[in-house]
């Protein structure tokens, strides 16, 4: 799990339009926690220390603590809105968590052992249908990545979420089908050949 960070903030009494606009051109980000049974609660945060944890990578995975004048709240990224031309946070919702927080989040997949893949020793292509899965996990226990091992695949193959070792209490959203993550494709010429042998059969 990546490393948690430390935001400061501060309470705004005013929400609404208005009052984003007041709060943006003062170099501040608005944003709300919400969740754990609790009033959401309207913040202030400073809009560097948003834009390079939202452009650092793992934002949306990775735990925060939020000091709100002086009281500490732990919480997890669930939205965030940038500035479609501009590019820099304009909004942030955040969940509050616990130890008991369940949440469903999208973890990258990472593919290891590739140079022990005779598919891709004999030139196939690692086709990735998922770079992501989404699944139910502990707040406090978000995994950086799942890593999935290609030792042993060959052409033509296709690695379903069964063969994938997922780490403790992961569960992914999707249950009812044994859903594909990547496969070993041919590679061009190999399907040409194949192909070209199919048609000479046929003639025969």
């Amino acid at each position: 799990m990546s490393q948690s960070y430390e935001l400061k903030a501060e309470a705004r009494d005013r929400v609404g339009k208005g009052s984003a606009r007041e709060l943006r051109r003062n170099g501040k980000v608005p944003a709300v926690i919400y969740g754990d049974k609790q009033p959401p609660l309207a913040i202030a945060l400073g809009y560097k220390d948003v834009y390079y944890k939202i452009h650092g990578g793992g934002f949306m995975t990775t735990i925060a603590t939020i000091d709100v004048d002086g009281k500490k709240i732990q919480v997890l990224p669930k939205e965030y809105q940038l500035d479609p031309v501009r590019d820099f946070p304009v909004h942030v919702d955040f969940l509050r968590v616990s130890a008991n927080t369940l949440v469903t989040v999208q973890i990258p997949v990472h593919f290891v052992n590739e140079e022990k893949s005779a598919g891709i020793k004999r030139g196939g292509v690692l086709n990735v249908v998922r770079h992501e899965i989404e699944a139910h996990v502990p707040a406090n226990a978000i995994p950086d990545f799942i890593e999935v091992d290609l030792a042993g695949t060959d052409l033509g193959d296709s690695i379903h979420i069964s063969a994938v070792k997922l780490p403790k209490d992961v569960k992914p959203t999707i249950t009812d089908r044994d859903f594909t993550i990547a496969t070993i494709a041919a590679p061009a010429g190999l399907k040409s050949e194949e192909s070209e042998a199919a048609a000479e059969e046929g003639e025969e």
